[in-house]
């Protein structure tokens, strides 16, 4: 199925280089340079008539071009199916650079693909769930993390009631064959590590330990579920970032990556109740800074469905309107880099798309 789009590009001058960490001065801020341009926008609605996106992820660099997925397309999940009940979505759609959009997955009924979306280079994708019965929260399931390979088929089911309870955002620290992958847990409040070895054909676990704990969560009848949710990696410093909806703060966990034992809930790096409503999505952007969505859900005030921009010393730079109507459109970003180019996707839940934004700045990873 291909669907209308809309292109624009931001001026190759709008986006600064790598920031230092802690370094909050002089550095520009990359939300108020999108209302400048004009969106792409692509409807992530398939054909079964799947809404509510959730999470989003860039097909990286070095991905084998074996399947059906190229690097730059970005992967877009379903959490509602076509009645509109949560936790009932069963596709991912795929959308390329020329903004073609295609199902790369479709799970059998009643899966509620979250924002947990990951891809990792040497082929696999990384999905999680949280299923429901009914789309209400008095029926929401533990899930698991699916691993499909290039051509969307499922190799993998990981499930663990503790490490793995309620997947609903995932962060990757990508090396090729060992990768990590960080997992948000929204039913008991914790952020589980797993260690993966991966073969042309197969993905393994060689170990999980859980690295943060203490986080609010709790089941909600307007929201569904209310806990951590977006993940950030910096692998630079190895830190770990988190966006704890239900404490309206994002926290950060050091020396995640070879953490052994459970940190709580590390220090805290932003708080901020004039501008933060309930922190989503979460992303390291290429100018160093955080950027969170705010899903309204906690601390309803101020402008809805924002986007918000911060330092990693604490500092608010800049927010940005994903969508002027109802509460509840700003959910699953990310950062993606190709050609000399930085891209920018965010989904609007309002209106079923994904809106994208192209930032040049010169260098090619």
């Amino acid at each position: 199925m291909k669907l209308a789009i809309r292109i624009a590009a931001i001026p190759a001058f709008c986006l600064v280089l790598l920031a230092a960490k802690g370094d909050d001065d002089n550095v520009q801020a990359i939300l108020p340079q999108l209302s400048t341009s004009t969106e792409r926008i692509v409807s992530s609605v398939p054909a079964n008539g799947d809404v509510n996106p959730y999470g989003v992820a860039f097909v990286p660099n070095g991905f084998p071009k074996s399947g059906s997925l190229e690097p730059g397309d970005i992967l877009v999940s379903n959490f509602n199916n076509s009645a509109n009940l949560q936790g009932t979505g069963t596709t991912i759609v795929n959308v390329t650079p020329t903004g073609e959009v295609s199902v790369f997955f479709q799970g059998k009924a009643g899966l509620g693909l979250t924002t947990a979306l990951g891809v990792l280079k040497r082929g696999f994708v990384l999905v999680g769930n949280l299923p429901t019965t009914n789309g209400t929260s008095n029926t929401v399931q533990q899930g698991s993390l699916l691993i499909l390979n290039s051509i969307g088929a499922m190799v993998a089911n990981l499930s663990d009631a503790s490490l793995l309870d309620g997947p609903w955002d995932l962060a990757i620290h990508d090396d090729g064959s060992r990768p990590q992958v960080f997992v948000s847990n929204v039913l008991n409040g914790t952020v589980t590590r797993l260690d993966l070895s991966i073969s042309d054909t197969s993905v393994t676990v060689s170990s999980s330990t859980r690295v943060a704990s203490g986080y609010t969560h709790r089941l909600d009848p307007a929201a569904l579920v209310i806990g951590p949710t977006g993940l950030a990696y910096d692998t630079d410093h190895d830190v770990l970032y988190v966006a704890s909806t239900g404490d309206n703060e994002v926290f950060a966990i050091d020396h995640s990556r070879t953490a052994s034992k459970d940190a709580g809930m590390g220090r805290v790096v932003y708080t901020d109740d004039v501008h933060l409503h309930g922190p989503l999505g979460l992303a390291l952007a290429s100018n160093g800074h955080l950027i969170t969505a705010n899903g309204d859900a906690v601390n309803a005030g101020g402008m809805q469905n924002e986007l918000v921009e911060f330092t990693v010393g604490g500092q608010f730079v800049a927010q940005f309107q994903i969508d002027s109507g109802a509460a509840g459109g700003a959910f699953g970003l990310a950062f993606g880099r190709s050609g000399g180019e930085v891209r920018f996707a965010a989904v609007d839940d309002v209106q079923n798309v994904l809106d994208i934004w192209t930032l040049r700045d010169g260098n090619d990873n």
